[in-house]
């Protein structure tokens, strides 16, 4: 047999972490027809296909998954081996996070953290994209918004979160507060791969045969719904400071459960950093009271049942596919 195709492995494990061809050959300064032609090369040796290709991306077949998972380890392990050596500090916690995030639910209660820590120096970076943290050494762990599913990162659950219609006071004064039954005919915000037909198809309601405009970030959706440009199906987190700001009014009890959930992610070479396993315990006791609290637990439209305040949430631990 023919020695191993190495470099085609290179551009396997990128696409597989990326989630999106045209990413992984950016990152490894090749055409995507070039990254296409490796890939085959390994899916004709092995006679399997290795990508499911889809409008948002690529996703690993059972079989890809199953060649991810025996060779990434080794492929962190030399990378980690060749990377330029950083002084390990365990005062010192680099964290990324996604701004919406960082803005409407961790800032504003970064101060508790600090204060009870305060020989601890957190690192904030804001950033939307999927972390790598094979290649980026000086990040110690993320926040992210998704499925709990990321290849090579152990993913702690903290809480879930809900969708409700959202609107500004100025827009309610204007056009009146809409019913369940009227909400379609109200200016409706609209978001890429949004779930406005799902809460219409729960809740009644005929959906819009338009949207008065859409927007492919959160902060700027909930922003434009506050200016009272129209209803947005807001995230309750996302929405919660300007609700409480007098910016915002949910308009009904109902709300919908996201899809995703919020985590806490970090890499293997990370587990035993003092400084994380602090900011760890005190995220699951902020995001647990949070979890338990009046704004999170909806009263209509299939809600849990509400939990103790005090509470502390188990950590939910899984190793797996693509952090955003």
């Amino acid at each position: 047999m023919s020695r191993p195709p190495l470099q085609a492995l290179l551009g396997f494990i990128a696409a597989a972490r990326a989630g999106n061809l045209t990413r992984a050959a950016e990152s490894m300064h090749l055409t995507v027809s070039a990254l296409s032609h490796q890939i085959r090369t390994i899916e004709e040796r092995l006679d399997r296909r290795l990508f499911v290709r889809g409008a948002r991306g690529v996703k690993l077949t059972e079989h890809g998954q199953a060649l991810y998972d025996r060779i990434a380890p080794h492929l962190e392990a030399i990378e980690l081996a060749l990377a330029p050596r950083r002084v390990r500090r365990d005062d010192a916690l680099a964290v990324t996070l996604m701004p919406s995030f960082a803005s409407s639910w961790l800032v504003p209660r970064l101060p508790r953290f600090l204060s009870a820590h305060p020989q601890l120096e957190i690192s904030l970076q804001s950033n939307i994209d999927p972390v790598d943290f094979s290649r980026e050494t000086a990040i110690d762990a993320g926040i992210r918004f998704g499925p709990g599913k990321w290849p090579g990162v152990e993913a702690v659950h903290l809480f879930d979160d809900w969708m409700t219609p959202t609107a500004s006071p100025a827009l309610i004064e204007r056009l009146g507060r809409p019913t369940l039954a009227t909400l379609s005919q109200f200016p409706l915000l609209g978001a890429p791969g949004g779930r406005w037909s799902e809460w219409f198809a729960k809740f009644g309601g005929k959906p819009p045969e338009r949207f008065v405009a859409i927007f492919d970030d959160s902060e700027n959706l909930h922003r434009a719904a506050a200016e009272g440009m129209g209803i947005v199906l807001g995230r309750v987190t996302l929405a919660r400071p300007l609700v409480e700001a007098g910016h915002l009014v949910e308009l009904f009890d109902e709300r919908l459960k996201t899809e995703f959930a919020h985590y806490l992610v970090y890499p293997s070479r990370s587990r035993d950093h003092r400084g994380l396993a602090r900011f760890r315990d005190w995220l699951l006791e902020e995001a647990a009271t949070y979890a338990a609290s009046d704004a999170m637990t909806p009263r209509r439209g299939g809600a849990p049942k509400k939990a103790p305040a005090k509470t502390r949430k188990a950590a939910s631990v899984k190793r797996t596919r693509a952090v955003r």
